[in-house]
């Protein structure tokens, strides 16, 4: 009697986030024994519903820097508030000589930002916003971490005021009996 085996394949569970390469660049440093060659890559991870990471490695082939640099931005992941398809509020943020300039854009807008920007906030989840790179705008990975620092400085406005009831609240002289 003869045993077929059949090889089944384990299915791998799908990840939740979305990775996409902003950067990829050979880099090279100075030994005495000469010149060392290896690869920077820069990888945006997002799940577009309001997490998104940025991560840097090098790594000695194109595949290592990218899966380093794709661990790195899964473990730096971010919560960017957003409300009604946008951000709350306009925020500025600088890293280096890059500066950034967010703005909040009503629906149907569409998203009005150019390569880094745009890559970030897609993967975000961000879909009407408005943006500007004030500061020099050759280096991607300042303008990456400066649009980062711009979410992380997002806050969500508090909508209810908060009025303390009569019953906490202290006893004054001019409360009437």
């Amino acid at each position: 009697m003869r045993r077929e085996f059949r090889r089944t394949r384990a299915e791998k569970p799908k990840d939740e986030f979305e990775s996409k390469l902003l950067d990829l660049a050979r880099v090279a440093h100075t030994r005495a024994g000469g010149k060392k060659m290896r690869f920077r890559a820069a990888i945006v991870t997002g799940n577009k519903l309001g997490k998104v990471g940025f991560g840097v490695a090098t790594g000695m082939d194109v595949q290592a820097a990218v899966e380093k640099a794709t661990r790195l931005s899964k473990k730096n992941l971010i919560e960017v508030p957003i409300i009604e398809d946008t951000i709350p509020h306009e925020v500025i943020s600088k890293y280096g000589a890059a500066e950034i300039l967010l703005k909040p854009q009503r629906k149907g807008r569409g998203l009005v930002a150019g390569g880094t920007v745009r890559v970030i906030c897609t993967l975000a989840g961000v879909k009407n916003i408005s943006s500007k790179v004030l500061g020099r705008t050759g280096n991607k990975l300042n303008n990456a971490r400066a649009t980062i620092i711009a979410l992380q400085k997002l806050k969500i406005p508090s909508t209810k005021h908060q009025i303390p009831n009569k019953s906490q609240a202290p006893n004054s002289k001019f409360e009437t009996v």
